[in-house]
């Protein structure tokens, strides 16, 4: 049976599984529901100094790492299923509808970047589908690699026990999650709503959609836009 694979090309591959191999993601990755290769991109060097990078053409701080050495890195995997993803701050950005979509897959091959980003004429060459984790610049693209494949991750079967969850999380929905409580019911003098002591399940459910509005609306009025427009459309299209 092939599981779903995450190939992530680094010059780092010592940090891989890092955090990937802890909690849900780690027992899953122990179970063998999910696979990790880490390739070292140096290993495709050609020089005794294992150079992937250099200075920029036009001058300018910092290094550039190198097209024919990420193509040659590349080209090892060219062969193996899924999207490759190029990880940069001028990417799409990622989101749950992209996680699940790439769960849903046989897997991916990521590449990470470095200094001030990779040679312009690889991502001209290559079909890559570059992908942003958030508005803010990462030392490298290494942690980006981490909150996606653990992202996708969590979306595979069986690597999380109940699976009612995933419906009633942030996002799932297109909105943020409700408020969440639990023992003690009384604590430094704030109480737990009453509506979620009462046993009645269609008020909890409810209440749990309405702060999940207010929530969303009040945080995140970009999902609450689409939110709004997804349930015009249902209503116009049932």
């Amino acid at each position: 049976m092939t599981v779903w694979t995450a190939r992530v090309l680094t010059i780092f591959p010592d940090m891989f599984p890092g955090p990937l191999g802890h909690s849900l993601a780690g027992r899953a990755l122990a179970d063998g529901k999910w696979g990790l290769e880490a390739i070292d991109i140096r290993n495709f060097t050609t020089d005794t100094h294992r150079s992937v990078d250099d200075s920029p053409f036009g001058g300018g701080p910092g290094m550039v790492m190198r097209a024919d050495v990420l193509d040659t890195a590349l080209e090892s995997v060219a062969e193996e299923p899924g999207p490759v993803i190029y990880l940069t701050p001028r990417g799409k950005p990622f989101d749950q509808q992209a996680a699940a979509e790439i769960a849903a897959g046989p897997g991916a091959t990521l590449l990470c970047g470095r200094f001030e980003g990779i040679d312009a004429r690889l991502i001209e060459e290559r079909p890559f589908r570059e992908i942003s984790v958030g508005d803010f610049v990462l030392s490298g693209g290494e942690p980006a690699a981490f909150a996606l494949i653990d992202a996708c991750v969590r979306l595979l079967p069986g690597v999380i026990g109940d699976a009612e969850s995933l419906v009633e999380e942030s996002f799932a929905q297109g909105l943020l999650e409700y408020p969440q409580y639990t023992r003690p019911a009384q604590w430094r003098g704030r109480t737990v709503p009453d509506v979620l002591l009462s046993g009645h399940h269609e008020n909890i459910r409810a209440w749990r959609l309405a702060q999940a509005e207010t929530i969303t609306r009040e945080r995140r009025p970009d999902l609450w836009d689409r939110y709004v427009e997804r349930a015009k459309q249902t209503r116009t299209n049932p």
